[in-house]
């Protein structure tokens, strides 16, 4: 390294608040002026579905969680279901729900990653219901209201696009 005194990090949006303030501690012990972002660059969406599938484990002995084999969120969801001790499976549909992964389980989570459309998910409940699912509750964990502004060099263009997360 050219100049340890000259280092910063930016992180990935979809890495855990958790996961990230690990990351950037090491970082901040080896690089004593790391530069790292002055606000939390984070995908509170993220954090959220993962505290979600941290709760339901709780009470389901088994969790579906909806999205893409290569999507990291959906990954690491499935991830933090199984560190709960749980049985979790990453589906991209309902067509791909095992009936053997459900025999001799009273309950069953669950929840999706960012990307996955609200119909996927509502077709992995009615398939849970043909299967034998006899009663259905929804569960909103935390109601999302992070907003992020314009970047200043985009603020006076007279663009009028703001951006929600949630």
């Amino acid at each position: 390294m050219e100049d340890p005194e000259k280092v910063a990090v930016i992180t990935q949006t979809t890495l855990s608040v958790d996961d990230t303030r690990a990351i950037v501690e090491v970082l901040k012990r080896r690089f004593p002026t790391l530069v790292a972002p002055a606000r939390d660059d984070i995908c509170y969406a993220t954090q959220n579905r993962q505290n979600a599938v941290k709760a339901i484990a709780k009470e389901a002995e088994a969790i579906l969680v909806i999205g893409a084999t290569n999507s990291s969120n959906s990954i690491r969801l499935t991830e933090v279901a199984r560190d709960a001790g749980r049985a979790a499976y990453l589906i991209n549909d309902a067509s791909q729900i095992q009936p053997a992964w459900l025999q001799g389980i009273r309950c069953v989570g669950v929840t999706s990653g960012a990307s996955a459309p609200e119909h996927l998910v509502q077709d992995v409940v009615e398939a849970l219901k043909r299967l034998g699912a006899s009663e259905v509750e929804e569960r909103e964990l935390v109601q999302e209201d992070v907003s992020f502004g314009l970047p200043s060099e985009l603020q006076n263009r007279g663009t009028h696009t703001y951006f929600t997360s949630g």
